[in-house]
């Protein structure tokens, strides 16, 4: 997937998920089905998420490199990562859940902010990813905790898959 395709990705992926929220009132921002993340975790585990992969961006390259090392594969497509990504989760839901479990609950006052948070991130890694050529995408590797080391291309690529993984989730639980 190009550069170009996967900015226009992220912004399909994520105005979805702003899409769906501003259907969905505040009544699930505080409140989930038992046992399930509240609307305001997802969208607190996406800006971190985000944000961190913005700040990892924001690094020199040499540092990236120095640090992650460089690949010694061709970068995997998207279908691929979104596969692989499902698999992983799948077989490591207990791992996942450890990760995840300290993910606290924002009240219904941070709603606004969190998701203006999250639009600018989207947006920031954007225009992030125009920025980086084509060699180092696929040759710079950051680590995923579930996923291992992943070309840069990868983990953008997943960031799209990541959201969308999401609003699937609160799509499921809150239809009615």
């Amino acid at each position: 997937m190009n550069k170009e395709s996967i900015v226009e990705v992220i912004e399909e992926k994520h105005q979805q998920l702003f899409d769906w929220l501003s259907e969905s009132g505040d009544d699930n921002w505080e409140k989930g089905p038992l046992g399930r993340w509240t609307t305001g975790q997802h969208i607190l585990h996406l800006v971190d998420s985000a944000r961190m992969l913005n700040k990892a961006l924001k690094y020199p390259k040499f540092i990236l490199k120095y640090k992650f090392g460089t690949s010694n594969r061709p970068s995997r497509n998207y279908d691929e990562v979104a596969k692989r990504y499902d698999e992983r989760l799948a077989e490591n839901k207990e791992r996942a859940r450890e990760f995840n479990k300290g993910l606290r609950k924002p009240d219904v006052k941070e709603r606004k902010h969190l998701v203006d948070a999250l639009q600018v991130l989207s947006k920031k890694l954007q225009y992030k990813t125009t920025k980086f050529k084509d060699k180092q995408l696929d040759t710079l590797l950051l680590p995923h905790p579930l996923m291992g080391r992943m070309t840069l291309r990868e983990i953008i690529m997943w960031t799209a898959h990541h959201t969308e993984h999401h609003l699937n989730i609160l799509k499921n639980d809150y239809s009615s």
